[in-house]
């Protein structure tokens, strides 16, 4: 599963912002929500499989984290997406600021 189609689903999308304020356990993680364990553990493996969290294992506990490598890859894309609007938007501002020929007040 690829970064993207981790983050569309909105439980996946909550698990990371969970992991954003700290490491929790896949059991922390699962009171958080209104679902069963294993269906919190199939989201987590999608999201480790898309690179996007990393676990370790303490005794009998999953320990889950953000991967800050694994979101590189959206972070990238929204860097290419957000330069090419700030061009376009950038080319519009100066054009706003052009006087409109058309205008009388202009002309003399």
């Amino acid at each position: 599963m690829d970064s993207f189609t981790a983050i569309s689903d909105p439980t996946r999308r909550r698990i990371i912002g969970l992991l954003a304020e700290r490491e929790l356990s896949a059991g922390a993680l699962a009171e958080n929500f209104r679902m069963t364990a294993p269906a919190v553990s199939q989201h987590l493996k999608a999201l480790k499989q898309a690179r996007l969290v990393d676990v370790r294992v303490e005794g009998q506990r999953r320990i889950y984290s953000l991967n800050a490598q694994g979101l590189s890859d959206v972070e990238s894309w929204l860097k290419s997406i957000r330069d090419f609007w700030r061009s376009r938007l950038d080319a519009l501002e100066e054009a706003l600021r052009q006087p409109d020929p058309r205008s009388k007040d202009d002309q003399s």
